[in-house]
């Protein structure tokens, strides 16, 4: 007996970190890089699917990738006056990499960020129950300017969403006290239209329930910087759902410990190590 133990803890031993990492049933895709995150693609082919307008969202585009997997989704809203196009490059590049996604109209262009809110989470609703591919049980919004308003509001209002990501969030509401889902704050260091000492600093500061939370800064950045496809949105926007998400430690290395200003960041502050 004394020898098939010692033989059970040779074999276990040699069992490379690779197969532990397996052992999360929503890992998806393969180990990431420093160049991996920072892609215009990841590894799963994607199929788009046109959504009609709905009545309680307008409608939209649902990208997922071609697997017999279930994946999480994420849900994105444009800002005032925008249309799904301001943010349509989140739909493929995140499908990619293991999510479905779905890139929303509002009811209205004039839509504020609470009803943006609420149509995100209808949008969440909807492919839930129209898609066999997602998982309900994980779950996520974005959005940009007013649209970044509703992603706050949508993370108040559902605390079973596993993650939130506001782009240059506006919102007239400066404190959310009550926002349990880890959240990622964007803003641009230049920001004109809703500056960060104004909107993304308070919803950072503010978020004391938060079990993890970070606001980074794009250096330079105006109010559409963080909404972009540029590699520091790509790495982090990927990393954060990666890791809320599809609690996948592989993409804490991205974000933990956090990033020291450079050429393209200007602040950063996260509350590493992640729970």
């Amino acid at each position: 007996m004394r020898i098939k133990a010692v033989l059970a803890a040779l074999i276990l031993a040699l069992i490379p970190a690779t197969a532990t990492a397996a052992a999360n049933p929503y890992e998806r895709g393969p180990v990431p890089t420093a160049a991996s995150v920072e892609a215009s693609r990841g590894t799963f082919a994607v199929t788009s699917a046109a959504v009609a307008r709905q009545s309680n969202f307008g409608g939209g585009t649902v990208y997922t990738p071609t697997s017999g997997l279930t994946f999480g989704a994420v849900a994105v809203s444009p800002g005032f006056t925008a249309t799904q196009s301001s943010v349509a490059h989140f739909g493929p590049r995140l499908a990619s990499y293991g999510f479905v996604v779905i890139t929303i109209n509002t009811l209205s262009g004039f839509d504020d960020p609470d009803s943006r809110g609420r149509q995100l989470l209808a949008a969440l609703d909807y492919v839930v129950r129209t898609n066999p591919r997602v998982d309900a049980s994980r779950l996520a919004v974005m959005g940009h300017s007013m649209g970044g308003g509703g992603a706050l509001r949508a993370a108040a209002t559902r605390p079973a969403l596993q993650a939130s990501i506001p782009m240059a969030g506006w919102h007239t509401t400066k404190s959310w006290p009550t926002v349990a889902v880890p959240t990622m704050v964007l803003g641009g260091q230049n920001d004109p239209t809703a500056p960060n000492s104004q909107h993304s600093t308070p919803f950072y500061n503010s978020m004391t329930a938060a079990p993890d939370k970070a606001f980074l800064e794009l250096r330079g950045g105006d109010h559409s910087a963080p909404r972009s496809d540029n590699v520091t949105v790509r790495k982090y926007t990927l990393s954060w759902l990666k890791r809320f998400v599809d609690d996948d430690l592989r993409y804490d290395q991205f974000l933990c410990p956090a990033p020291v200003a450079n050429t393209l960041i200007s602040a950063y502050r996260d509350t590493c190590p992640h729970a």
